[in-house]
């Protein structure tokens, strides 16, 4: 059931991606962007390189000019057979020759460049080595906003992606709970998720009475016991875009004050659903869900974001959270997931991946979000 993003992109798409990254950097006033092999080259390119070494492989992207993607020669029949190969003129290099010294020549040598987050401090102090009156900001700094937007061909794959973490929820449910320790449970999330398509799977929390407490606790030996509640938390890549979601679930019958708190947890998930619409600030649906938290006496045990960006990464901006302006655009695809956290005792998160429409928000999970009880 998996698939490959190459087939579902053309060279085309990835020319116009290219055009608009080199547009969007000459707007924020860079000379360009330099992107390593990681998400945003797959993005922009399709390319994937066979391996991460030390040989530099670069995208060189500046408005007016042509993508230059800058390659190993013995990685050069791979590129060459990436899906936007077609949009980019490739220069490779042989072992014995200097890559920066041939990247320089590409570039404005006294230019302020855009690098990716994720460049390795080796590439970057060679280029600045060979170019020392340029300088470099990462792209989550210069262009947090870059892959922030779908399009219509993006939203389904992170509808699929959603809808497979959904049918994973609607199996795991089934299994048994009570006597198994979490770390099995994890892997039956595991081998749900890839069942239903996905060819990577980043995380699958199972965090059972105490531990749940801990929002990114790992699935460990603890045996789960009838009177738990258990947090689950589980996605990765499905045709290379993200799922994400998290469910709560009681194995037996639950207490007065657990389902108090899960319902506290409903509503403020709720509540920041709610609060997605064009032109809303980030931190507005942070504060619509934090206000229904705070107004039942948790405020302090709401310990993180309420939500983050999501796409070919299952962590990326835009976050969330107080503090953060950026306006929400039809398009954006992130998360929505308060939670309480009591120390010792128990947690709840319920999380939804949602997208911005042109008049509101559309929730890419379905799954109940009331307290479901296992056994």
């Amino acid at each position: 059931m998996t698939g490959s993003t190459a087939a579902s992109f053309t060279a085309d798409d990835y020319r116009a991606r290219m055009e608009r990254a080199a547009r969007t950097a000459a707007d924020a006033g860079l000379a360009g962007l330099l992107v390593a092999p990681g998400p945003d080259l797959v993005w922009l390119t399709g390319y994937t390189p066979p391996a991460v070494t030390e040989r530099l492989t670069l995208l060189i992207l500046a408005a007016g000019q042509d993508p230059v993607l800058v390659v190993p020669a013995l990685e050069a029949p791979d590129a060459h057979r990436a899906a936007g190969a077609a949009a980019l003129t490739l220069r490779d290099w042989t072992d014995g020759k200097d890559p920066y010294a041939a990247t320089a020549a590409l570039l404005d040598t006294s230019g302020r460049f855009g690098i990716s987050d994720n460049a390795w401090a080796l590439h970057l102090l060679a280029l600045q080595q060979a170019m020392p009156g340029s300088s470099y900001a990462s792209l989550t700094e210069a262009l947090p906003m870059l892959r922030a937007v779908k399009d219509a061909a993006e939203l389904d794959l992170m509808a699929a992606a959603g809808a497979a973490a959904d049918a994973t929820f609607e199996e795991i449910r089934d299994v048994p709970f009570a006597g198994r320790p979490e770390s099995e449970v994890a892997a039956d999330l595991d081998r749900l998720l890839r069942r239903h398509g996905h060819e990577q799977v980043d995380f699958t929390i199972v965090a059972s009475g105490p531990n749940g407490a801990n929002p990114h606790h790992e699935a460990g030996d603890r045996v789960i016991a009838r009177g738990d509640m258990v947090v689950l938390d589980f996605g990765g890549l499905r045709d290379g875009y993200g799922s994400d979601t998290s469910r709560t679930v009681h194995v037996g019958e639950p207490t007065d004050e657990e389902r108090r708190v899960h319902d506290i947890v409903r509503e403020a998930q709720e509540a920041g659903f709610r609060a997605v619409r064009p032109g809303a600030a980030c931190q507005d649906v942070d504060r619509a869900a934090r206000e229904v938290i705070a107004a039942a006496g948790y405020g302090e045990y709401f310990i993180h974001r309420t939500g983050h960006g999501i796409g070919v990464t299952t962590h990326e901006p835009p976050y969330m959270i107080e503090g953060e302006e950026q306006p929400l655009v039809p398009g954006m695809c992130f998360s929505v997931e308060p939670g309480i956290y009591l120390p010792g005792r128990f947690g709840v998160r319920i999380e939804d991946i949602v997208t911005v429409t042109e008049d509101g928000g559309r929730r890419l999970n379905t799954t109940a979000r009331e307290l479901v009880i296992v056994e």
